[in-house]
């Protein structure tokens, strides 16, 4: 049994979420300790336990410690089994995490599957829908990976209350690797303030701070229509499009927090990210990290892939997967804002 250290790098959820998905993969058994130790409240917490227990579902796994607040888990993982699964959180608890913890596992899966996922849909410190559906899934695509996804209902921080449905399909002719290089020509921008339950006006004053920012026009801002049931929530999202890829980014809305605020966290996000030649932000960089491992293992060439930045996560992602798969990763700087992440079979 492979023991991992929960507490290691950054020391979150990440290092939980990919030795499940990769203990599904390998029919590794895991023993993960030290869980979320960096954590102001460590251990399992409701999010995280869903992530536990969809894994167990789709797996037939044999599990012991799979309750909040523990620290421990051990996880011995059976047979795939793709078809069809409905996995609640209970909270407010970003079902997209859920959604990246069986995807791995079910892309590689012999038939299809059918996912019904509610819980948070645009959470802080989460890949939001939009961004898995925009940024993360087209470049699944290329690998060969095919991912249907549709928001049934936005769910914001902190009600929740929101779902996704996904279908996963069979690979067709197993995972193509490819390199990443550079974000090609710009095609396309545009921003979007989401507002449940919170005036229109916090969205349009949102939207008039990016466009003098900007300089973009009015076609470029949009305040898509919400249901104000599926409230309270405000997530301003600027989407940027290139050839090679479509980069997402978030700034969320809360209590105290002024439009001014939001905007500015936002344009912060966007500049660093066109400030580098890098294809991809930070936290991409993060996503593409186990699907391009999973690329290389299985076709036995290399790939790689350039980075904005490379945060704790990411590096530490690299390292849990290492743990599982005989692939090598490395990480170069080329320039200032841009680094090359290479991985290669072992």
């Amino acid at each position: 049994m492979l023991t991992i250290d929960g507490s290691t790098g950054e020391g979150g959820g990440q290092i939980l979420r990919t030795s499940l998905s990769l203990s599904m993969i390998t029919g590794q058994p895991v023993r993960i300790e030290h869980i979320r130790a960096k954590r102001p409240k460590p251990g399992l917490m409701r999010q995280h336990l869903a992530c536990v227990l969809a894994a167990q579902a789709v797996s037939g796994a044999q599990v012991s410690g799979a309750e909040l607040g523990s620290q421990t888990l051990v996880f011995e993982p059976g047979a795939l089994r793709p078809g069809e699964h409905a996995f609640a959180i209970g909270s407010a608890g970003s079902c997209l995490l859920v959604l990246q913890t069986v995807l791995p596992a079910l892309m590689l899966a012999h038939a299809p599957s059918q996912l019904k996922l509610s819980g948070g849909t645009h959470n802080p410190l989460a890949p939001n829908f939009h961004f898995i559906e925009r940024a993360f899934l087209p470049l699944l695509a290329r690998l060969g990976v095919t991912v249907q996804t549709t928001l049934r209902r936005h769910g914001f921080y902190p009600a929740g209350g929101g779902e996704i449905w996904a279908t996963v399909e069979p690979l067709q002719s197993g995972l193509r690797p490819f390199d990443l290089l550079d974000r090609g020509a710009a095609r396309e921008s545009f921003a979007e303030s989401l507002v449940a339950a919170v005036p229109r006006r916090v969205a349009e004053r949102e939207l008039s701070l990016l466009k003098d920012a900007l300089g973009w026009s009015d076609k470029q801002l949009r305040v898509p229509n919400v249901r104000q049931n599926e409230g309270p929530g405000n997530a301003l999202i600027a989407t940027l499009v290139h050839e090679q890829v479509t980069e997402v980014f978030t700034s969320f809305g809360e209590k105290s927090v002024t439009s001014e605020q939001v905007a500015s966290r936002l344009l912060r996000q966007m500049n660093a990210y066109q400030a580098s030649t890098a294809a991809v932000g930070p936290h991409l960089a993060d996503q593409l990290a186990l699907p391009w491992a999973l690329a290389v293992y299985h076709s036995g060439q290399a790939a790689a892939y350039t980075s904005s930045e490379i945060t704790g996560h990411t590096s530490t992602n690299l390292g849990v997967i290492q743990r599982f798969l005989p692939v090598r990763a490395s990480v170069a700087q080329d320039a200032e804002s841009c680094w090359h992440i290479s991985l290669a079979p072992a």
